[in-house]
């Protein structure tokens, strides 16, 4: 009996590093210090449209964005493998997501130069259209290597005097993140924002172009 005790007690410390190389390779390396992160990407406008310019372009309005079940939440989401969101244990976002992008989108889209004004709900000012977006998904994926966080929406655009869809479309962006943990996942985030931000930009131009 104490033969089996001493074995056992032997093997126990290699048992112990085992289990814990295991864990290491099942999930994103996590940090014990609560973090909180920003989507903050940056983006540069090409030769927006002058100020002048923009007197007689359409105003339009930014609705909030409705997340997709599982991400109306400033927790930061990851996979370990399709269909199975996790959150990090120490690590959030400033604000849900979908609440992030529409400053985001409000902001940059203004920037842009198509629109002579972009407004966020509520307002009171009338707007020619409106922009309204869903299926908001923010996602760290840990089931490829390398790791890469996904981004993606859809966005419609209304006419809002006849409540007309002119168009609706799916945005979806991966980036690879250059390490496995929280921080790598906000950078990767921040590049996939900025690239829908400016595809939707380009895309919102084209409709209103064709719209006129």
């Amino acid at each position: 009996m104490r033969e089996k005790i001493r074995c056992f007690l032997s093997a126990l410390p290699l048992c112990v590093l085992v289990v814990f190389l295991n864990a290491c390779a099942l999930g994103p390396v996590q940090s014990s210090v609560p973090r909180t992160y920003f989507l903050n990407p940056e983006i540069s406008w090409h030769n927006p449209r002058p100020s002048r310019e923009r007197t007689g372009a359409a105003v339009l309005l930014i609705t909030q964005p409705r997340a997709q079940a599982g991400f109306d939440t400033g927790r930061m989401a990851y996979l370990l493998r399709p269909y199975e969101i996790n959150y990090y244990a120490f690590s959030q976002w400033a604000d849900a997501p979908a609440r992030l992008l529409h400053r985001l989108l409000v902001e940059n889209l203004d920037k842009s130069g198509v629109w002579s004004a972009v407004l966020q709900t509520p307002s009171a000012i009338p707007a020619q259209y409106r922009l309204d977006c869903d299926n908001v998904v923010l996602e760290q994926q840990f089931f490829s290597k390398p790791g890469r966080t996904r981004l993606a929406l859809r966005a419609q655009l209304i006419e809002t005097k006849t409540q007309r869809i002119l168009a609706s479309r799916y945005f979806e962006f991966f980036e690879t993140a250059e390490t496995d943990d929280a921080y790598g996942g906000v950078q990767a985030a921040n590049q996939a924002a900025a690239k829908l931000i400016t595809e939707m930009a380009h895309w919102l131009e084209k409709v209103f172009n064709e719209a006129g």
